[in-house]
């Protein structure tokens, strides 16, 4: 039975499983996975696996799939994630849009695609066989780069939306990938989210990255949220509303009391923003009544 998430929720790793299992802090409210750590093995990553579906909601997020690849997804292996997320029972499965291999072959990292009409082409196609093969809803996530893929960094998120009505797809809206660019190539994020079809947002993620001496940031996933991201995560809540939100901590991952003290943090921002949200909501009906 597919649990739909919400709130707050972090990444589930080996390094902090035994002690979320015996603590289960209700700040946590569900747990995202990556496929590619379960399908073809067992043991402690299946047994552990098996506990965390006693507790939480899980949702499933690739690593893998390269939406920006030109060859089809191979058979094989869509195989074998459909049952897994059929096996979890994950709402929706996310992965992301770039380019990470071809022929075989993995750069094991998310390489941007340029924002030509060739690429979103590929991309529908990518995303539309992803969804039929997997037989759920498929959301697309917004990556950071590092170069740059057009004179405007502003017709990324218009290259997004393209692919996204074109293929009838979901968006992993990824506000850490947003800052990182909107710093590194000078564009204003808040203006970037404005663009966002608020409708097809299914999930956010937010992470640390870190920051150059020569200023250039880089998503790392292994620093604090900064600031300025719990500020972009509050403006985006406001105006695409209450979706669930990851905490993802890929890397330097602290004690589980440092990770839950971001989890409250993120808590107070959702819950704060999500209220102001759903108030103007209720207060347009009862303007309408």
């Amino acid at each position: 039975m597919k649990e739909h998430p919400g709130g707050i929720g972090i990444g589930f790793r080996m390094d902090l499983a035994e002690e979320l299992f015996e603590r289960a802090p209700d700040a946590v409210q569900w747990l995202e996975l990556h496929p590619e750590n379960y399908i073809r093995r067992g043991g402690r990553y299946r047994s552990r696996l098996a506990k965390a579906r006693e507790r939480w909601p899980l949702v499933t997020h690739g690593l893998t799939m390269s939406f920006g690849c030109p060859r089809p997804h191979e058979r094989e292996y869509m195989d074998e994630l459909r049952d897994f997320v059929r096996e979890v029972g994950t709402p929706w499965h996310s992965d992301h849009a770039c380019f990470g291999g071809a022929h075989g072959a993995f750069v094991h990292d998310l390489l941007p695609v340029p924002f030509t009409d060739e690429a979103v082409s590929t991309m529908v196609a990518r995303v539309r066989e992803a969804q039929d093969q997997l037989d759920v809803d498929v959301a697309v996530e917004n990556v950071s780069y590092y170069a740059a893929q057009a004179e405007d960094p502003l017709l990324e998120i218009d290259f997004l939306v393209e692919v996204l009505e074109r293929a009838d797809a979901r968006l992993m809206l990824d506000v850490n990938n947003v800052y990182v660019n909107s710093k590194n190539f000078g564009f204003d994020p808040k203006r970037w989210i404005d663009k966002v079809p608020t409708e097809r947002v299914v999930q956010m993620h937010v992470a640390g990255h870190f920051v150059r001496q020569d200023g250039l940031r880089i998503d790392t996933h292994g620093e604090a949220i900064c600031d300025d991201v719990y500020e972009l995560l509050d403006y985006t809540l406001r105006r695409v509303g209450p979706v669930p939100v990851l905490l993802e901590r890929d890397n330097n991952i602290p004690p589980l009391d440092v990770v839950l003290a971001e989890v409250e943090q993120l808590r107070a921002i959702y819950d704060a923003a999500t209220r102001g949200v759903t108030e103007s909501a209720a207060d347009r009906a009862t303007e309408g009544a």
